[in-house]
Order: C-alpha cells, then sequence, then structure tokens
C-alpha cells in the first residue's frame, strides 16, 4: 500500500548523513600546494550540477596542510557564502573542497543522495533566503544540518529520484553530444582555414602580412566580406514596451557561445518603432562588444531584436553564419585585446569591421558550410530539447516532493 505524503517521516538533514562537513583552502603563498592531482572545488562551480572535474588541483601536501579533505562521490554539496550561497551539486568524484562548501555525505540506508539533491533543489529559494549578512551573505553548516526534510520510504525516494535523474541522464547525454559536434565542426575549420588542408589544395601559396597563404585566398576585412548593425535598450519607463510583448530582446549576458533559443525578456512591436532596436535575421551571429561578456557569441534561431551591447553579423550566403561564429570563437582572446576602458571595456562595430582576416574563396566556405550544417542544426535541435526537458523536471520536481504525484515504488519505467 503507497504511503500518502503526510505519513512521510519528518528529519533533520544531519539525521540522514553519516557526515557532514565543510573544507579549507591551502596556502594560497605556498606554491607547492597548488598544480596537484588532488580535484579542489570552488563554490563558483556549483551551478545546479553534476560535478566531474574541478578547475583547480592541490598537491597531498597542500591537502595535509589545510582543512581541505576528501569527500566521497555523490555526496550533495551545498555553497554557503555570497551570490552563490544555496546553489547545489552532486560530486561524481572523489574530490576536496573549499571551506565555503558544505558537503552531505549521506547514510545509502536512510536516504538517497539524489532524491536529498532533488529536494534540496526545490528548495533553493528558500535556503538561499537563509543566508545572513549584508555585503556577502552567508549560509552555516549548522543551518544546512538542521533543515527538516520530509521524507518517503527509501524505496520511494529511490522511484522519485529515477524518475528525476532519467531527465538530467537525457539533458546530460544531449550536451555531451552538443560538445562533440561542436569539437568537430571546430578542427574541420582549424584544419581548412588555418592549417590549409582543404580539399583540392595543390600547394601553391603567396606571401601576405599573414605570412604564407593558397595563391587563390586573399587578405581583407570582416567588413569586406559581412554587414553588422547593432540595436538598443527600449525605455524602461515605458511599460508597453514590455509588457505582453513578443518579439524576443536577446541581451549580451545571454551570449553563450551556441544558439539562442528563447530571451528572457520581449519587447513589443511598439518598443521596435520606438528605440533602436531592430529585427536581425534568422542565423545573425551576436558577439558582445561591451561589459564583462566581451567577445561571447550567440547565433540566433529566429527573428530576434538585441540591445546596444550586442553586435549582429547578418548572414549572407557566401559566408554562410558557420564560418563567422568559429572566426569569432578563435578570434575572442585578440577582439577582448582591442577593447577600449578598463571599468566597462567596449569594442565598436567599426573596429570589428576592421579586423584584417585570410579570406578564403567562397565556394570552399560555401562547402564548409555545407558538411557542418546537419551538425548545428543537430547541436540546435539538442538545446531545444533540453530546453523542453527542463521545463518537464522543473514540472514536476514541486509535484514529487510534496506528494501531489504519488510514485509506486514497484513500477519499472
Amino acid at each position: 500500500m503507497d504511503m500518502s505524503f503526510n505519513e512521510w517521516a519528518v528529519v533533520r538533514l544531519e539525521d540522514l548523513c553519516s557526515k557532514v562537513t565543510s573544507g579549507g583552502t591551502p596556502n594560497t603563498q605556498k606554491q607547492e600546494y597548488y598544480s596537484g592531482n588532488v580535484p579542489w572545488l570552488k563554490t563558483q562551480e556549483i551551478t545546479f550540477n553534476r560535478i566531474y572535474k574541478t578547475e583547480t588541483f592541490i598537491t597531498e601536501e597542500g591537502l595535509n596542510n589545510s582543512s581541505a579533505k576528501w569527500i566521497p562521490e555523490n555526496s550533495v554539496i551545498v555553497a554557503m557564502y555570497g551570490a552563490t550561497a544555496g546553489r547545489i551539486a552532486i560530486n561524481k568524484i572523489p574530490l576536496t573542497t573549499n571551506q565555503a562548501c558544505c558537503n552531505i555525505i549521506l547514510n545509502p540506508s536512510q536516504a538517497n543522495y539524489n532524491f536529498i539533491y532533488y529536494h534540496l533543489l526545490s528548495r533553493y529559494e528558500e535556503i538561499a533566503g537563509m543566508a545572513i549578512g549584508g555585503a556577502q551573505p552567508n549560509l552555516n553548516a549548522g543551518v544546512i544540518k538542521d533543515l527538516r526534510i520530509q521524507i518517503p520510504p527509501i524505496e520511494t525516494q529511490n522511484k522519485i529520484a529515477e524518475i528525476l535523474t532519467t531527465i538530467d541522464d537525457k539533458i546530460e547525454n544531449n550536451l555531451a553530444t552538443n560538445q562533440t559536434l561542436e569539437e568537430i565542426a571546430r578542427t574541420l575549420f582549424k584544419e581548412w582555414f588555418v592549417n590549409f588542408n582543404y580539399p583540392n589544395a595543390d600547394g601553391s601559396l603567396k606571401q601576405t602580412e599573414f605570412g604564407e597563404i593558397p595563391e587563390n585566398w586573399n587578405v581583407g576585412t570582416l567588413g569586406d566580406i559581412y554587414k553588422t548593425t547593432s540595436g538598443g535598450t527600449p525605455s524602461r519607463n515605458r511599460s508597453e514596451y514590455y509588457e505582453n510583448g513578443d518579439i524576443g530582446w536577446v541581451k549580451s549576458k545571454e551570449l553563450n557561445n551556441s544558439f539562442i533559443i528563447d530571451t528572457e525578456e520581449k519587447i513589443t512591436t511598439e518598443a521596435l518603432k520606438n528605440s533602436s532596436a531592430k529585427l536581425l535575421p534568422k542565423h545573425s551571429v551576436l558577439i558582445a562588444i561591451a561589459g564583462a561578456t566581451i567577445g561571447e557569441i550567440g547565433i540566433t534561431t529566429q527573428e530576434f531584436a538585441c540591445n546596444q551591447n550586442a553586435c549582429a553579423f547578418l548572414p549572407n550566403d557566401n559566408y554562410p553564419f558557420t564560418f563567422i561564429y568559429h572566426y569569432l570563437r578563435q578570434s575572442k582572446y585578440d577582439i577582448k585585446s582591442r577593447a577600449v576602458g578598463s571599468a566597462q571595456p567596449y569594442i565598436s562595430q567599426q573596429a570589428l569591421l576592421r579586423f584584417r582576416l585570410i579570406i578564403p574563396p567562397t565556394e570552399l566556405v560555401r562547402e564548409y558550410h555545407r558538411i557542418i550544417f546537419p551538425l548545428f542544426q543537430k547541436i540546435q535541435d539538442n538545446i531545444q530539447e533540453n530546453e523542453s526537458l527542463k521545463e518537464l523536471r522543473d514540472s514536476l520536481l514541486p509535484k514529487l516532493m510534496s506528494g501531489e504525484i504519488i510514485v509506486n515504488p514497484s513500477t519499472t519505467q
């Protein structure tokens, strides 16, 4: 017989654990404590995710001379400090952490680690709101240990976790596929347009400012082969410019080096008429030209508008979006280096259009596009599927955690 939600036990989180502990930071002045082979996690890497690797590694000496300690895989890790407070992750490898991580090592006979992860995820806003302090609000391990959790029998926990992890597994697989497809496209771009190992290359070269390039290639500027435009921000004082808007409006912070499926905000036709924002065609390649995100890129999947901090390279048949996308990605650091201003770095459209580059023949670029476009389409399809999967997971999560959806542990998917 299924147990109702009201019959689920209410327990302290600590009572479900074999251990709850934080970590530590080896002395950053001691070079011998870093660049080792011990994974060391910082809270910036906790983004409601599964941790398979860390940005930083420490040495055994650093581990032994600090409060850092090994945390077994499949622990639930909660960020406690600053802007990341309340974020959650699961480590899929044994690792160490800094002192801003609360590492929850669960007793598997009492709690399914995935169930606890999803339970805490469903309460993120509540947990983040428990942080105290002014400039940097912090959680403490005591608050996390004392969280009251309404929890079903382990068999039901396992079933709920199975439902939700199946969705996240598919999302993760799509991301891995996209990474592989992107790598294939990037490798082919480098082979053809950087190493000059392209079909029917006859080896004849000429000397240019970039060194030797194929005889029938040219040197020019981005402005020779592309047209660009930018956008604007409709007045925030005019509610009618935003309320019930149906035109996607891209802000530069939304550029994530991939396809733009949807936007955080939408604007109205009236806003479009009364601002510098303008409709951009599908497959425009946007690049952030101001602020912290300068150099980041995105590809529009439909007609969108954008703000003034993005420059749009408009698609054309001779040099399709797949070419400019990879050119801008490989030139990111060069672009950032030419930005002016310190507090708010900026690079103008005109400066971008003056960028000099090696220009391959149009027929070769078109052939590259013909080969790569199906890969890009698959990447876009996977991103769109992931958005749908996230919506499904986020709709199921509160219902499963509140018992609104009753789960029968004996059934299989």
